[in-house]
């Protein structure tokens, strides 16, 4: 299979030449012939399988041969995307496959100012990029006009109908025409969000490459027992004694990355946080500093867990274990892309044990708890610890502004209630086991 039997024009095997791509993943080689056809599309794999691509190049093709309108041009493509990272990333994305191309991109999203984006859509647009919020901004302003959309795409799909975005979507919809072709990409699917994308799609074919919650076989699962108190201590001997690469670092709230930041730095390791409190620049050049080599930590929250394309990044922790057991996924999608080998390692703590049970029974397999000898936890990590119902305070999806309620477009729904899971084995003498009481996350 080569991206020239798929279909795609001169221009795009051009772009794609130039960029080294030389034959397409599983999602692309099924995905790009159904949506180059005209069909609405539900497309899911793992993350970092090439899914951006999927979509972009079918889009930039379409569009490409038709002539825009007379007058004003207005967006005849829209992409959705959860956070502002992804946003980027699916815009240069675009802007590189379509280099030969004589179309436009232009992406919104908050943390921001509205002035300068006013300004690119008043020039005129074909592709535009936009989280949902910000979308909503500049639909009420006027300013962003979507009559025009000939393709309406949901990246991340399910985050996005999951994170309590579908009020917003639905506003969104509302605006753009019925006759439209609809592409949803994502990493897993539930059934439930499955069911809402249909609402909005006109028979659409399925492409799932791999199984929904699939991993990474590159990506070797590691977990050490600790008390959270002493998290930080193993974590910079873990990062100057074991590991000197880069690392990427979840974090369960924005204060407490701030914090975990600030403490790498004073143990000497030059450290970045990235999280929605921080405006776009300052998480741009955080996340520019880490790619370039001029960080060698970056510390997020889950904002970071979806769609950053992180080259060549050999290290994932988890000094929080995420609130959703989803999360883990995509947290560790960051490392082991494209066949390259990975680590993901957890620091677990007594407490997080209900939230370990709910990942193992996920992933269907027993993280195996390895004790750091002079970190051994006080207690034995219970796989039927119960959940916080504050979850430990609050978790960032790098959308909802401080003070914007739960309920609103831009909040997350209640979280499910989790069930007992397998029995864990544990290393290093530790006693760990799943009892008869469930555990419920809020």
């Amino acid at each position: 299979m080569t991206f020239e039997s798929l279909g795609l024009s001169p221009a795009l095997l051009r772009a794609l030449i130039e960029s080294n791509y030389t034959t397409p993943t599983p999602i692309q080689a099924e995905a790009i012939p159904l949506a180059l056809a005209g069909h609405d599309l539900l497309g899911g794999a793992q993350t970092g399988t090439g899914k951006t691509a999927a979509f972009s190049l079918p889009l930039l093709q379409r569009l490409s041969k038709e002539t825009p309108p007379n007058g004003p041009r207005k967006p005849r493509a829209l992409i959705l995307t959860p956070t502002r990272e992804l946003a980027v990333q699916v815009a240069e994305s675009l802007k590189t496959y379509g280099r030969h191309l004589r179309l436009n991109v232009t992406m919104i999203y908050g943390g921001a100012g509205m002035g300068p984006q006013m300004d690119n859509l008043r020039r005129g647009v074909d592709i535009l990029v936009a989280t949902p919020g910000r979308l909503i901004d500049h639909m009420e302003r006027g300013t962003a006009k979507l009559d025009a959309v000939e393709v309406l795409v949901l990246d991340e799909a399910d985050r996005m109908l999951d994170m309590g975005f579908l009020p917003a979507i639905k506003r969104i919809l509302n605006r753009v025409p019925k006759e439209r072709q609809t592409l949803l990409f994502s990493a897993t699917f539930e059934e439930q969000i499955k069911a809402l994308a249909l609402e909005f799609m006109r028979n659409p074919q399925q492409v799932q490459v791999t199984a929904k919650n699939t991993i990474a076989e590159t990506i070797v699962h590691r977990a050490h027992p600790v008390d959270g108190s002493r998290k930080r201590d193993l974590l910079i001997d873990i990062l100057t004694k074991r590991h000197t690469d880069q690392v990427l670092i979840f974090g369960k709230t924005k204060h407490g990355c701030n914090r975990l930041a600030e403490q790498l730095e004073t143990a000497g390791l030059k450290a970045v946080a990235i999280h929605g409190n921080k405006s776009q620049a300052q998480r741009q050049k955080a996340l520019r500093d880490f790619k370039m080599g001029k960080a060698r930590v970056l510390v997020a929250t889950d904002v970071a867990a979806r769609g950053l394309d992180i080259p060549n990044l050999p290290l994932v922790i988890n000094h929080d274990l995420p609130m959703v057991a989803e999360d883990y996924i995509h947290r560790i999608g960051r490392t082991g892309r494209a066949g390259a080998a990975g680590e993901a390692l957890s620091l677990v703590s007594p407490e997080e044990g209900g939230l370990l049970r709910q990942i193992q029974r996920m992933l269907k397999v027993d993280l195996v708890m390895d004790v750091v000898q002079g970190y051994a936890p006080s207690k034995p990590i219970r796989l039927d610890t119960p959940i916080p119902r504050n979850g430990g305070g609050q978790r960032d999806g790098g959308q909802r502004p401080p003070g914007r309620p739960a309920n609103r477009p831009h909040g997350r729904p209640a979280a499910r209630t989790s069930h007992a899971g397998p029995k864990q084995r544990s290393g290093g003498g530790q006693g760990a086991w799943a009892g008869p009481k469930h555990g419920s996350r809020a």
